[in-house]
C-alpha cells in the first residue's frame, strides 16, 4: 500500500470558493462540494471542515451535520474509481445484494457479510464501493454507477467484464 500524503487545501483557494458562492442558496453545500473536488482523494479531512466552519462563521458541528447528512459527501478518503451499488427494493429484489457481495472479493476487500458499512476502499486506493438508496433507474434494476457511468441490469458476468476492464486499463497505464 502506497503512503498517504495529507493534502490541505491551501487558505487561498479556500477563500476563492468561498467567494464565489458567498450570499447565494446553497452556498454551504457548494463550497463544501467545491472542496472535496479539489482534494486528490475525493474527501473532506476535518481540517478542512474546521477551516469551512471557521472561514463561514458557522458551527463546526454544522458543517459535520451537511457533510454526514448527504451521502455524496465522503469524510474517509476515495479510491481513484468509484463504484456505487443501488440497494432500493427494485435493485434488492434483482440480486444488487448479490453483485456488492461479488464486487468486495473481486477487489480484494475483505468484509462480513451483514457488516453494517456501505463505503469501502480497496488498499491500493484504486476502488472504492459504496452503496445508495434509490438511483431511480427501477426499470432497468440492477444498477451500478461505476466512476459516474450508469450500468443497468448488471448481472455477475456483465460486472466481472466491467471490472476486468478497467483493472486491465489500470495495469497497462501505470500510472497511479
Amino acid at each position: 500500500m502506497e503512503k498517504v500524503t495529507p493534502f490541505i487545501i491551501a487558505e487561498a483557494e479556500l477563500d476563492a470558493i468561498i467567494g464565489k458562492h458567498l450570499g447565494k442558496p446553497g452556498m454551504l453545500l457548494s463550497v463544501l462540494e467545491e472542496a472535496q473536488e479539489m482534494h486528490p482523494q475525493k474527501y473532506l479531512p476535518g481540517e478542512t471542515l474546521l477551516s469551512i466552519a471557521q472561514k463561514l462563521n458557522i458551527a463546526y458541528s454544522q458543517v459535520y451535520s451537511v457533510v454526514t447528512f448527504y451521502s455524496f459527501f465522503n469524510l474517509m478518503p476515495q479510491g481513484r474509481h468509484s463504484i456505487v451499488v443501488c440497494r432500493g427494493t427494485a435493485c434488492h429484489t434483482k440480486g444488487s445484494k448479490a453483485l456488492l457481495d461479488e464486487i468486495c472479493p473481486l477487489l480484494g476487500i475483505h468484509r462480513e457479510a451483514n457488516a453494517s458499512e456501505s463505503n469501502f476502499t480497496t488498499p491500493d486506493n484504486e476502488f472504492t464501493i459504496k452503496t445508495v438508496a434509490c438511483f431511480g433507474q427501477c426499470a432497468l434494476s440492477p444498477v451500478i454507477a461505476i466512476d459516474g457511468i450508469i450500468h443497468s441490469n448488471v448481472n455477475s458476468q456483465k460486472l466481472a467484464k466491467i471490472l476486468n476492464k478497467i483493472k486491465s486499463s489500470i495495469k497497462t497505464s501505470g500510472d497511479k
